[in-house]
């Protein structure tokens, strides 16, 4: 970055965000995306990633893609330019056909930079001719970023495996270009949670080149980890309650692992006295949308919900996150907690997980049982398909005949026997051979973690690669370290 750059940004930073200096990693991040390198970053909630991307935009002429798993998080973003001035927009399918029309012609005529989509809206026909037709014309689109970009890993070999297709993104969007830039259009991923084989999957499914990698710890010394044993339904609505009572008003989220079970705890809840809604993907738009601003402007205290809600939306003043049940992974459970506590203030997570034989309440066991058993369902099935699939063609073809057959796909891909020539279109490298095993998700540490006698902060600390930060640390207000004292 030049100086004139590093000028122009520091001008930026202060006329849109109003701050004097980054915080750290950002001037770095954004140093490396005005150089067109391609970036991994991995940054804890609330350390400001988006700003990362956002005002690398600002400073380039063209068309910058930011790519979002959810529509609260891209409505959240988008607002919070729209009130800075800046030309940014969203396209996704639960707009109106005025507002998708309104951005196809705000691409048409150049009058955007930065445009976010989800995965699924970026390969419709509307939105991919027109970007396809940008990028043949200077200046054309100048970066891609991929947000929550954990989800590769997370969602890439389930029900979104749209996700496996992204790294034929860039090539596709460069190879007829007459814009000489468009060579070298950057890539950034962003997330708050990687492991090692996160980071290698991301990397790879991206095509990253020779990208620069920021990592940050993860530890928030503000908030307090502790995880409290049920023994029974009853005494887990209890200690539930218990737990909102003692926080106030306070804002906070409730994480549920089912929508039925976010439904019903909000229904006791409402009628013990609190202001409560149940959110989660069932939910027609506007009633997600409107649950989404009480939460944000303070109507609603707090909100019963599933594993999306809260994603990357900025509200600083969350005080406490409780999960009624252990989430399914380590990496899920770190992001959510991740939510509390923005602003640096202390804040509260409490975990109430079934005692530990499961005998007397197997209610945590039988939920990862099924959990487990739905995901090896959809390895047999897609074990079975991927002896019928062509050894190349067009996905749209593919699913008339199948309608499952892009989660074979993902699983061809994950194991290195498919490529995708362009987002649309598949080779196998070799034929497929039925009696290949799929491999497995790599073993998750959150039961190790539910178990530990040792301090919870040190734990995460070690699952994410941070030996170094772990060695001999103690955060000394998590509930094993207060157990010591």
């Amino acid at each position: 970055m030049s100086i004139i750059e590093q000028r122009e940004a520091f001008r930026a930073l202060k006329t849109f965000w109003g701050y004097d200096q980054f915080r750290p990693l950002q001037g770095e991040i954004v140093q490396a995306t005005l150089s067109r390198q391609d970036v991994l970053a991995i940054l804890p909630t609330g350390a400001g990633k988006s700003l990362c991307f956002q005002l690398p935009a600002l400073l380039q002429d063209g068309l910058s893609l930011v790519l979002s798993p959810l529509v609260a998080l891209m409505e959240n973003q988008v607002a919070a330019l729209q009130a800075k001035n800046i030309a940014a927009n969203l396209f996704h399918g639960e707009r109106s056909r005025e507002q998708r029309q309104q951005v196809l012609t705000q691409l048409a005529q150049g009058q955007l930079k930065l445009l976010y989509l989800s995965p699924e809206s970026l390969l419709t026909p509307a939105i991919w001719s027109r970007l396809s037709q940008l990028s043949k014309a200077a200046p054309g689109i100048q970066s891609i970023t991929l947000d929550e970009a954990h989800c590769i890993t997370q969602w890439g070999n389930s029900f979104r495996p749209i996700y496996r297709r992204l790294g034929a993104v860039r090539p596709a969007l460069q190879s007829d270009s007459a814009n000489s830039l468009a060579a070298s259009i950057p890539i950034a991923a962003f997330t708050a949670t990687a492991d090692a084989a996160t980071q290698r999957d991301i990397q790879a499914v991206l095509g990253l080149q020779n990208p620069q990698v920021f990592r940050a710890s993860p530890y928030r010394k503000n908030l307090s980890l502790n995880l409290q044993r049920v023994w029974s339904p009853a005494s887990r609505r209890q200690g539930l309650r218990s737990f909102i009572v003692a926080q106030g008003r306070k804002a906070g989220l409730v994480y549920t692992r089912s929508r039925r079970e976010s439904e019903q705890l909000a229904q006791w809840l409402t009628q013990a006295g609190h202001k409560t809604d149940a959110y989660h993907a069932g939910l027609s738009p506007e009633q997600r949308r409107r649950i989404e601003a009480q939460w944000l402007s303070g109507q609603t205290p707090f909100v019963i919900c599933t594993s999306a809600f809260g994603m990357g939306v900025d509200k600083p003043d969350v005080r406490w996150i409780c999960h009624f049940h252990a989430p399914a992974t380590l990496a899920e459970y770190l992001q959510e907690i991740g939510r509390a506590g923005r602003d640096g203030r202390p804040a509260q997570t409490l975990l109430l997980a079934s005692e530990p034989t499961g005998w007397l309440d197997p209610h945590d066991r039988d939920r990862q049982a099924a959990f487990d058993q739905k995901v090896q369902s959809q390895v047999q099935l897609a074990q079975k398909l991927i002896a019928q699939i062509p050894a190349q063609g067009k996905l749209s073809d593919l699913l008339q005949q199948e309608p499952q057959a892009e989660l074979a796909l993902a699983i061809l891909h994950q194991q290195q026997r498919l490529v995708w020539t362009d987002p649309f279109h598949y080779c196998l490298k070799d034929a497929p051979d039925p009696s290949d095993k799929i491999p497995s998700a790599p073993q998750d540490l959150m039961r190790d973690y539910l178990n530990t006698r040792h301090c919870r902060w040190q734990f995460l600390l070690r699952a994410f690669g941070f030996d170094r930060e772990a060695q001999g640390s103690i955060c000394g207000h998590c509930d094993r370290c207060q157990s010591r004292r």
